[in-house]
């Protein structure tokens, strides 16, 4: 698919590009790739991944522990860049699994460095992603670090919605897809499953959201926010696409 047809450009959250700017990420693209939901797109210690744009679906970062536990570092959504990590050092210091099939298009592998040297507008790009990335990132030791269980879940709820409603045409007025289980909830909040099982069900007895057929609706978006001691209007800001 050429980057001038790609779905995500005329949404809102993205920024608009030049036509050069579109030209030099398209010059850098190698082929779109498909996986399946459960597999994994790069591995801890892999030495040799390339670059990616999630186009479609849902995805996660994550480190393991040697006895197979597992920390979830952040969601990644249609738009992320993915890969940056591993370009700063020898190998991937994390994982990345898909949630759900997902559609990427793949870079090749000193993508990161063109990008820089030919563009630096794109290069400025390319950092942002990596900062707003680390943001998410920040976010989540706050919640592990100093929040309680449903301050915790509070917050994912919302800051996950708002992230997805932004891919929507309807901006979330019908829920956004949910694909996360419990267990990817826990394993990103360091809770246990049954706390993280406890906790949505109190916060959902409460009104203030519900899991239906695969979606997330917020019934009480004001109620979360203050329970998640989260101001702003919680939606992403515009960023740009490679």
């Amino acid at each position: 698919m050429p980057c001038t047809e790609c779905p995500l450009r005329p949404l809102a959250l993205f920024v608009d590009h030049t036509p050069e700017e579109l030209e030099l990420v398209q010059s850098l693209k190698r082929r779109s790739l498909r996986v399946e939901a459960g597999e994994t797109l790069i591995h801890e210690g892999q030495t040799d991944s390339p670059l990616y744009t999630l186009l479609q679906g849902w995805a996660f970062r994550y480190k393991t522990l040697s006895d197979g536990r597992r920390q979830i570092l952040t969601f990644l959504l249609a738009g992320d860049f993915i890969g940056v990590q591993q370009k700063m050092g020898d190998a991937a210091a994390h994982g990345v699994d898909t949630l759900t099939s997902a559609s990427f298009c793949l870079f090749q592998r000193d993508a990161l460095w063109e990008i820089h040297r030919r563009s630096p507008t794109m290069g400025f790009n390319v950092t942002w992603l990596t900062a707003h990335e680390e943001s998410l990132v920040d976010d989540t030791l706050l919640s592990v670090g100093r929040r309680s269980a449903e301050e915790r879940i509070a917050s994912t709820l919302i800051l996950l919605f708002k992230r997805a409603a932004a891919l929507q045409d309807d901006k979330g007025k019908g829920g956004v897809v949910w694909p996360l289980t419990q267990q990817h909830i826990a394993d990103a909040l360091g809770l246990s499953l049954v706390h993280t099982n406890k906790t949505l069900r109190k916060l959902e007895k409460r009104g203030l959201h519900e899991i239906k057929d695969g979606r997330l609706y917020l019934r009480d978006v004001k109620a979360l926010a203050r329970l998640a001691d989260l101001y702003g209007d919680g939606h992403p800001p515009q960023r740009p696409l490679v």
